[in-house]
């Protein structure tokens, strides 16, 4: 029991620090905002943007265009507005570009999206959360080949994709690092390296030495407002919201049937359950 006792109250501090130590280990992630996934309008919103601006890269294999008719879509606005890469309805949603190119590009395939809202979740917070600041974390960086870097995922090989919505951004990278001794290997001192990058990606470094040995070993990152875009912020979290949802919907599109059904489930286990007690009672009554 003792033993129990001891374990319960060790408890919150082992999850405390778990979280410290995730929030401490990269860049924070911002809440999507849910209600997007019950919104046809938004889903719809999404799927045009998925087709106009992710497939051209990026496929989605296991997700077929007539699929689209659950989120409200008829398959003649399928057929006239979002089949670009496909003859048919029925056919998968295939990548467009050609795998000989995307290597020569990209130096890889880039990643398939079918269940990409699924495989990016994590203790830290859920796959559309990890989409949803992904696509909102870019800033410049003239260092990288793309021209492009991103918050959440350094040194990412794909490029700002919606830099037009958004406009260009700068960052600033706030690193401390520890100066060893080459010898003993102990730290004798701390050094932080302050890294900007302008609005047109331009970089400037800076160092400097920290005073005594209570600091720790870190590194933050801080975005510039973005500017020159041809969205305001609010207007542009709201199209990646609406992006995210679909992307989202698609790593399950059969989640939203389930959840509908769901409720008339509950309701129908809610009136079994007031049946059952009243026949229980009527039944009993007599034998009491």
């Amino acid at each position: 029991m003792k033993m129990i006792l001891k374990l319960a109250a060790a408890l919150p501090l082992a999850l405390g620090l778990s979280l410290a130590h995730a929030s401490e280990a990269g860049y924070p992630l911002d809440q999507f905002p849910v209600e997007k996934l019950t919104n046809q309008a938004a889903l719809q919103t999404g799927a045009k943007l998925f087709v106009n601006y992710c497939l051209n890269c990026h496929g989605a294999s296991s997700m077929r265009y007539n699929r689209l008719t659950d989120i409200g879509l008829s398959e003649a606005q399928i057929k006239t507005n979002l089949l670009f890469t496909a003859d048919k309805v029925g056919e998968l949603m295939k990548v467009a570009i050609a795998p000989v190119d995307a290597k020569k590009w990209f130096g890889a395939l880039p990643p398939d999206l079918s269940v990409i809202a699924r495989a990016r979740a994590s203790g830290a917070g859920s796959g559309s959360d990890w989409l949803y600041t992904y696509l909102r974390t870019f800033y410049r960086d003239a260092t990288r080949p793309t021209g492009w870097n991103n918050a959440l995922f350094a040194n990412v090989g794909m490029p700002h994709v919606f830099w037009e919505l958004q406009g260009g951004r700068g960052a600033t990278i706030e690193e401390t690092r520890a100066v060893k001794d080459p010898k003993s290997g102990e730290p004798t001192g701390f050094e932080k390296t302050l890294i900007t990058f302008d609005v047109t990606g331009q970089r400037t470094e800076s160092k400097s030495e920290l005073e005594g040995l209570h600091h720790h070993e870190g590194h933050s990152i801080t975005l510039a407002k973005a500017e020159g875009g041809q969205l305001s912020p609010a207007a542009y979290d709201e199209t990646v919201a609406d992006l995210v949802a679909y992307i989202t919907y698609m790593s399950d599109p059969s989640a939203l049937a389930r959840t509908r059904l769901g409720v008339w489930v509950l309701l129908f286990l809610g009136l079994f359950t007031v049946l059952a007690w009243w026949m229980n009672r009527e039944y009993w009554k007599d034998v009491k």
